[in-house]
């Protein structure tokens, strides 16, 4: 009696090559999961924009490639408590949301665009001086045009904005074109415009990043 174990019909190339590939499908999904968690954990969940550290690092690669052509921006939304506080948190969400695809729309694939905290933000993307001031009136543009909420209210919104080149700062460092982008925000605050920081916006004091003072006028904290 032949004691050979007999397999039923014959394995051919292709089914050797499904049992081969079942291995590597498992770990291509598996490795497909793990790729997607990552890149969730790197975005905020709201605006799908880039949280602080990602952000970071890449506004950092942008400036090394790119030196006096980038250009730093700090958005703060204007009276966005009063939106959370009359209209419910659902319709903050959803501003906070319009400005992410706003930023996202008008700045482009290659630019860091990240939701910082609340309802500050900050883009950092290749732009050179000559195109500057026109880019920038158009994204205040964009900032303040209406919201349509889900129930099909509108909301009047509005955004301060405050950039900063190294050319104009005389510096390379993210954190001070930050600080000069941030302080300039402020002297512009609710007026509409966009506002090109200089080098003395960098020396303005601040307390955890945020502006506690300007050159020549009194003291004066963050406004909504």
């Amino acid at each position: 009696m032949n004691s050979a174990l007999r397999l039923p019909g014959r394995i051919g190339p292709y089914a050797l090559f499904i049992t081969a590939a079942l291995p590597l499908t498992g770990w291509a999904l598996h490795a497909a999961a793990l790729h997607r968690q990552l890149a969730a954990s790197r975005r905020d969940p709201l605006t799908g924009l880039l949280r602080r550290d990602s952000y970071t690092a890449r506004a950092r690669r942008l400036l090394a490639r790119h030196g006096d052509k980038t250009t730093v921006i700090m958005v703060d939304a204007d009276h966005f408590k009063q939106i959370n506080d009359g209209l419910g948190h659902a319709a903050g969400d959803t501003v906070l949301a319009a400005i992410g695809a706003r930023l996202t729309a008008w700045a482009g694939p290659r630019a860091s665009i990240g939701r910082l905290g609340g309802d500050e933000f900050a883009v950092v993307l290749e732009l050179p001086s000559g195109r500057r001031t026109q880019r920038l009136e158009q994204l205040v543009r964009m900032l303040h045009t209406p919201v349509t909420l889900d129930d099909g209210r509108t909301v009047d919104v509005g955004a301060s904005v405050g950039a900063a080149a190294p050319a104009s700062v005389g510096s390379h460092d993210l954190t001070v074109l930050q600080r000069a982008a941030d302080a300039a925000l402020y002297e512009g605050k609710h007026t509409g415009r966009a506002v090109l920081a200089t080098a003395q916006h960098a020396t303005a004091p601040s307390i955890n990043g945020r502006r506690a003072g300007r050159p020549g006028t009194s003291t004066w904290g963050r406004a909504a």
